[in-house]
Parts: structure tokens; sequence; C-alpha cells
């Protein structure tokens, strides 16, 4: 089994902090991460500044970056529109949000979840046409604020009908920390069987303290079908929320997971599990500027065994 850790601190871990950075601010923590060993990081949200603030000026963003070598940007996008900006800029990778109930769906991005299918749709052909790859992230897959449980069988339909679309990778977000290990493997298991199926990654949030829980079950799914892999999506110090979910606090967090990972023996890719010191340092730096409080533990505890830092 291999863990490819996306680092999603950029987009996510901001999205729902009350203070706003500067694009320089947002360029030097994209830096800070990328030279601490992240390889696959989702930089930035092409979205309406109106409604989230705190992702605007993307394209500044991504134009101010230094060189980057080795690290594959990923931008998230809500509709063909978002596709359309991302698709001119250096992103490696788009990444649209399909809410997996139509409450949530209307709520987070104005249309439900069928109207939304038809806009990844757009978003492949658009990704497609620019060389870029394309990932669909089901929002909502463990549980609505709004609709409550969700149960596999709601989610299946939106699988297939993504898996329809040959994205390059599909992705089951617990959105608002209330799933727990069985779901990860029931999800898993809505993957078809009779085609090539996409790549397999998990965001969960520790809203409840499940997300590592969450996390360690997906590295003990049977993934022979998807070359013995899976990403995982982490935020650098465990921020994170989403604006449109009540109490959706912060995502696991990226040195607190890879801490686990590597003390279990678990192959990483995507980011480095030998230098934490430099993550830990990274949020400390971005709690500063946010004035909002560091989630992960792993900086206050320190690593284990203490290692030399580099």
């Amino acid at each position: 089994m291999t863990v490819d850790v996306v680092e999603v601190g950029p987009r996510d871990g901001l999205q729902n902090e009350a203070r706003t950075l500067d694009v320089e601010t947002r360029v030097t923590l994209i830096d800070r991460l990328a030279r601490g060993g992240a390889r696959r990081i989702e930089a930035v949200s092409f979205v309406r500044p109106d409604r989230v603030p705190q992702m605007a000026h993307a394209e500044q963003v991504l134009d101010a970056l230094p060189p980057l070598p080795g690290v594959d940007l990923i931008g998230l996008v809500l509709n063909r529109r978002g596709a359309e900006r991302a698709a001119r800029t250096r992103c490696a990778e788009l990444n649209m949000v399909v809410p997996v109930t139509d409450t949530f769906a209307v709520r987070n991005q104005g249309a439900p979840t069928a109207a939304l299918l038809e806009q990844a749709a757009g978003v492949v052909d658009a990704a497609r046409a620019s060389g870029q790859r394309v990932s669909v992230t089901l929002a909502v897959a463990f549980g609505c604020p709004f609709e409550g449980a969700v149960a596999p069988e709601q989610v299946a339909p939106v699988v297939d009908a993504v898996v329809a679309l040959g994205v390059d990778e599909l992705a089951f977000a617990d959105t608002v920390g209330v799933g727990v290990p069985p779901q990860v493997d029931a999800l898993a298991s809505l993957m078809p069987a009779d085609v090539a199926p996409p790549r397999l990654r998990f965001h969960f949030h520790n809203t409840r303290n499940t997300g590592y829980a969450n996390a360690w079950a997906a590295t003990r799914l049977d993934l022979s079908r998807h070359g013995d892999r899976v990403a995982l999506d982490a935020s650098v110090g465990g921020f994170g929320g989403c604006p449109f979910a009540p109490a959706a606090t912060g995502n696991i967090a990226t040195e607190d997971l890879l801490h686990l990972l590597r003390r279990a023996g678990v192959a990483v890719t995507g980011a480095d599990p030998n230098d934490l010191g430099a993550l830990a340092d990274a949020a400390s730096w971005l709690s500063q500027r946010l004035g909002s409080p560091v989630q992960a533990l792993l900086g206050r505890a320190g690593d284990f065994p203490p290692r030399e830092r580099r």
C-alpha cells in the first residue's frame, strides 16, 4: 500500500478562516509547503470572491509563485466557468466538487446534484483540452449537515456518473467530519468493477475526532484494482473548513498524518514524512498570520523519535 498525500492547506485550510490573507502571504505559504516536501498541492480555488473572499485572486497567486520543480498544483473549481479560468493557468490538475445531496449542492454551488454532474462533464472537457488532469470530489459523501445520514445507495449513482466521465481520480469527502471507518470501506466498494476505475482519494475532517481513524481505514482497503495506492487530503496545521457547512472544522493535519504513516511503515508519496519539523514550523507561521490556533498536535509534542533538523 502506498499513500499519496495531497496538501490542501492553501485552499481548504484558508477558505473558512475569518482573516483573509493577501496574495504575497498565500504565495509564501505554498512555497514553504513545497520546500517542506509537498509535491501535490491544492493551491487555489476558482470561485466567486464575493462568496469566498479568502480564495480571491487565484490567478495572481499562481502567477506570483516561483518555479516549483516536481510540484503539481491543483485548482479547485465549482463549475465550467471556473474550469475555463483554471485551464489558462499553471495548474496541472483541476478538481471539481459535486455534492451528493441536493440541499448541500444548492447551498454550496447554487444547483442540484444532477445539474452539477452536467457541469462536471464540461470541466472534464476543459481540462482535457488544456492537457490538465481532472478529478472530482464527492462532497458530503459521509453525511450532510442539512439532510443527515447519507447511505451508500444514495452515493452510488453519483459515483457511476462521475466514473463515466473518464476522470483521473475520484474522491469521497467527509465534508463535515461525521464519518466512521466502516463507511470508508462501504464507499470504496461503490467503485464499479466492470470498467477501469479512476484512482481513489479521500478527504477527511477531524470535526468529531474520527478523521485519523478514517484515514487509517483507507490504508487498509484492498486496492489491488487501483494500483495498491490511495490518496489522502490533509492540511498543514489541521486548518480548514467549509463556509457553507455548519460546524465543519479542520481537516486532518498533514504533519500528524505523516507521523502516523511513517511510524506504521506505510509508503508515502506526495510529501516528505521525514521532515515534519518544517511542516510544524509552517503551521506555526500560518497560525500567527491567521490569528487562529494550530489544530495539529505534532508541533506541540514534537516528532518521535526526535529527529535532527535539516
